[in-house]
């Protein structure tokens, strides 16, 4: 069946696969195009739209692709990078300036335009940009401008040319806080594209059991099986693809799990009937080796990547199934953030994402069946294939465990002088103290990784209070990518990083520390409605006290690529901050209220 069709161009920004998979969800098919592709690749499609970039369009970054797109007769949406490009192809102006993270206030100019059919007059939209458009060609209009709180409005957030059919947005209508982006996505795609609705999950699926028989052949597969609903989901396309005589599974126990995690992954796959060729090794010494005396957040992952392709090597040799292919529950975040196409930043490097894995996936030795998806598609592929519901909506673990909860120093201190005047003004605008933490934490911003200084802010202050404080200083303050609200009463006054490296004591406090959150969010009744919330240890002494500080980052999301941070209960962050003072070198306790951008989920 030949299905109406939207061609992604992707300038290597964090969500382009996102947009395919906004456009897929509306069941029209959407394909990912390079911006360099020849124009005759763009022309079976009824509309493209231009991904967000890494690169500066003021500076002319990234400009040589086929602007030959733009005679097409077809209409053509920008997002970010892509709005900031077609504004100056069409004789507008881009400056750099006027950053802007997070949710933001868009007021629509244009209430009557076919774009933005059944959005509310101010829609929240989020942005991450560095650049700015200021001026417009002749035929475009200012469909709408962008406010963030009480601060300066910015123009062009949305542009326009009807005779054209070429528009622009400045924020991200394909990320899920811009509440109303689908539906202004769906008006570009059925609307003033026209396509027809076709395309869906079983059709994927189909396609994705037909692509591993072509790849794997008569071969076999050995996947390495987390438990997690990434792997158990990509554990069952490929059983159905090659069926589970040849398929073999192992779990590896690598020291970084959570407490009594391995077991519950086993009765799980046993119980999805997976166990036939199911195998389980405890590796956590090689793993505990591999990571000894490391403190970079990239050597750790990296380590924990080659660790986990080593213990694949020695058990495929003892198992005897060492010319099997290796399969890998690996999805879109992993990849796009690791820098894994042409023009994505490294944000951060994934476990299946380091040079190993890399050679292999190069050499074809590497199966991935869910490759372009992301958790939600995940997910919605685990219903289709009868997977039950609990078992795909447990919070998402990454691959390295806790190996990227819990953070390593050498004991020597970031200096943050500069930052400290500049973040404790904005924050006493709200009755708040701020300091900045010597100390980093992975970020990003713009689709750049950051690697910038948390700030831990203090005092009394409702959520809605709080979050606008912390909007606020990662909006004005350069330098820093990340707010933590202290659950104790007196300011924060010193902070001092520890020496500290990766031991058996560390992961088993930072293990119970995880229990102890977990089982609260059961308690309350709140563990289904987050989606994710990482544990997470920091060797730092505050105020004089304790060698270890908690950070608690609970999060709403769907698909990883953005996050805003969970308000629990206060009975719940009480509870919390008694329970996990209590243990043993914990001097205090942090609450992560950082959107993503311009933080990552996890720390590291």
């Amino acid at each position: 069946m030949v299905h109406d069709a939207i061609a992604v161009v992707d300038f290597g920004g964090q969500y382009a696969h996102l947009i395919a998979t906004k456009v897929r969800r509306l069941n029209v098919l959407a394909e990912i195009r390079q911006p360099e592709d020849p124009i005759e690749r763009f022309l079976p499609y009824k509309g493209i739209i231009l991904s967000g970039s890494p690169s500066l369009s003021s500076h002319g970054e990234d400009s040589d692709y086929t602007k030959a797109i733009y005679d097409l007769d077809v209409p053509i949406l920008g997002f970010c990078f892509g709005h900031q490009e077609m504004a100056k192809h069409y004789g507008g102006r881009v400056v750099h300036g006027g950053r802007e993270w997070g949710r933001a206030d868009m007021t629509i100019r244009r209430p009557d335009h076919p774009l933005f059919r059944g959005c509310d007059p101010v829609e929240p939209v989020w942005m991450s940009h560095f650049d700015s458009v200021v001026e417009v060609g002749p035929d475009f209009e200012e469909l709408g401008s962008s406010r963030l709180g009480a601060g300066t409005e910015h123009r062009f957030a949305a542009i326009g040319s009807d005779r054209l059919r070429r528009y622009g947005f400045q924020y991200h209508a394909e990320v899920d806080d811009t509440v109303h982006g689908d539906l202004m996505i769906r008006n570009f795609v059925l609307d003033l594209c026209g396509c027809a609705p076709s395309w869906t999950m079983e059709r994927y699926l189909a396609e994705q059991v037909e692509r591993v028989r072509a790849q794997v052949g008569d071969r076999s597969v050995f996947l390495l099986a987390s438990g997690g609903v990434d792997s158990t989901v990509a554990a069952k396309v490929l059983a159905s693809a090659i069926g589970p005589d040849r398929l073999h599974l192992l779990h590896v126990d690598n020291g970084l799990m959570r407490k009594d995690e391995s077991r519950n992954v086993l009765e799980l796959l046993a119980d999805l009937g997976l166990g036939a060729n199911l195998h389980f090794v405890d590796a956590g010494d090689d793993f505990l080796a591999a990571l000894a005396g490391l403190t970079d957040p990239e050597r750790k992952r990296r380590a924990i990547g080659d660790t986990f392709v080593a213990v694949f090597e020695r058990e495929a040799r003892r198992l005897g199934i060492e010319g099997h292919l290796l399969g890998q529950g690996t999805i879109y975040p992993d990849t796009i953030e690791t820098g894994g196409t042409k023009r994505a930043d490294t944000i951060k490097t994934h476990h299946n994402r380091v040079p190993i894995i890399e050679k292999m996936i190069a050499e074809g030795k590497v199966v991935e069946p869910l490759a372009d998806l992301y958790k939600v598609e995940v997910r919605e592929l685990a219903g289709t294939l009868g997977i039950p519901r609990e078992a795909v909506w447990r919070h998402p673990f990454p691959g390295p465990g806790l190996g990227v909860r819990l953070l390593c120093s050498t004991g020597v201190a970031d200096d943050v002088t500069a930052l400290s005047a500049p973040v404790a003004a904005a924050a006493a605008r709200f009755g708040l103290d701020a300091r900045p933490l010597p100390i980093r934490s992975v970020g990003v911003k713009a689709d750049l990784r950051s690697y910038e200084h948390p700030v831990v802010l203090s005092g009394g202050a409702d959520w809605a209070c709080l979050t606008e404080a912390a909007g606020t200083l990662l909006k004005e303050v350069p330098g820093i990518n990340r707010c933590v609200w202290s659950l104790g009463d007196p300011p924060i006054r010193t902070a001092r990083p520890l020496a500290a490296t990766m031991t058996r004591d560390r992961l088993d406090l930072l293990r119970e520390a995880d229990h102890l959150v977990m089982e609260g969010l059961r308690r309350h009744g709140v563990c289904d409605a987050i989606w994710q919330c990482p544990t997470v240890l920091v060797p730092l002494e505050i105020d004089g006290q304790g060698t270890e500080v908690v950070i608690v980052r609970p999060i709403h999301s769907e698909r990883a690529m953005t996050a805003t941070p969970a308000r629990l209960p206060d009975a719940l962050v009480a509870e919390l901050h008694a329970a996990l003072r209590a243990l043993p070198g914990v001097g205090a306790v942090f609450l992560d209220v950082t959107t993503k951008p311009p933080g990552t989920i996890e720390w590291e």
